[in-house]
């Protein structure tokens, strides 16, 4: 299997890339960056500042499968049109641009809550990802929604630094839905499904990814 992985950089992301590098069913993992990864085996890394550019690149459309990855917070975006663009307009582009090019598996990091008549500006970008991707056909979708995500990040998010202390403090007492979630797992749960390839679309909620 060729891969497609968008948002390699980021949490979800880096663990999904090392766990599809190391699995002998892909053959290659081509990840679209802003920025340059370290150069490795069965690792193709087309590079520019506005990714979107790339979507008709050679080898670029030409995959199995795509994860979704792509992701940014209202701290670093810094206004609601530039989140969107990251959470919305860019992986509705790639969705809608891989699946012109015969692409048939298609998974998604979303985000607990989301809801197309939220009251919450990102968990109703989120919900309005999930709809409109839906609409476009892909023989198998899967939605991956987890809650406070875990792991070592490269940059400070002091907000959920403390979301995840206090996630863990509570967790005796917090339904499942609300305890953390390793980044590793949600990246398994990704991979695995584009593996697997099951027909329709598919949620896996933040409780399954404990």
């Amino acid at each position: 299997m060729r891969l497609l992985l968008l948002g390699a950089t980021g949490l979800v992301g880096s663990s999904t890339l090392k766990l599809a590098l190391a699995n002998p069913g892909i053959s290659e993992v081509v990840a679209i960056t802003r920025r340059p990864l370290s150069p490795q085996n069965k690792l193709l890394n087309p590079v520019s500042e506005q990714i979107e550019e790339l979507a008709k690149t050679p080898g670029v459309s030409v995959v199995d499968a795509v994860v979704c990855a792509l992701g940014t917070t209202a701290a670093k975006a810094g206004t609601k049109e530039s989140l969107r663009r990251v959470d919305y307009d860019l992986p509705l582009f790639f969705a809608k641009e891989c699946h012109a090019a015969g692409v048939e598996t298609f998974a998604l990091v979303s985000a607990i809550g989301a809801s197309t008549t939220s009251m919450f500006f990102y968990a109703r970008t989120k919900g309005e990802l999930e709809r409109d991707i839906q609409q476009i056909g892909f023989r198998s979708l899967t939605i991956c929604r987890p809650s406070i995500i875990a792991g070592l990040r490269t940059e400070v998010r002091n907000a959920e630094r403390a979301a995840l202390s206090i996630s863990r403090l509570l967790a005796p007492v917090l339904p499942k839905k609300f305890h953390v979630n390793p980044a590793p797992v949600i990246a398994a749960s990704l991979l695995n499904s584009v593996l697997a390839a099951r027909p329709g679309s598919h949620w896996i909620f933040a409780e399954l990814m404990n």
